[in-house]
């Protein structure tokens, strides 16, 4: 019976160590929402490319480790014209400070500046809470 105790005792360890590390690991990614609204004469080439400029930022920024994006679907209307969202994750909010002046994140602000496409934009960063 002794022996059954111990082992119960070990596995509750093991889970209650596995949820804190998760936890520990939830709360130091960092999501950064940004959404676009581009002006109503952009062309869908101008958009495709900075779709793709954009995704290209995982693999030459270190800390990204997910990146999707998408277009506003929400039949709410509450929009304000805004279409384009897109989700980077990072590791950490470091990984997302050492992004932010990153020379290809700069890289990026200049082709958006270049293709004039742009109306306006707004950010969020957040850690997830669970």
């Amino acid at each position: 019976m002794k022996k059954y105790y111990i082992s119960l005792f070990v596995l509750l360890a093991f889970v209650a160590s596995s949820f804190v590390m998760h936890m520990q690991n939830a709360s130091e990614t960092v999501r950064h929402v940004v959404v676009f609204k581009y002006k109503e004469d952009a062309p869908q080439s101008k958009i495709k490319q900075v779709n793709d400029s954009f995704r290209d930022l995982q693999d030459k920024i270190p800390g990204i480790v997910d990146f999707e994006y998408g277009i506003n679907n929400s039949p709410e209307g509450k929009d304000q014209g805004f279409s384009h969202v897109y989700l980077l994750t990072f590791e950490s909010a470091e990984a997302r400070d050492n992004y932010l002046p990153h020379p290809e994140h700069k890289k990026f602000g200049q082709l958006l500046g270049s293709l004039d496409i742009l109306e306006d934009v707004f950010v969020v960063d957040y850690n997830p809470m669970e």
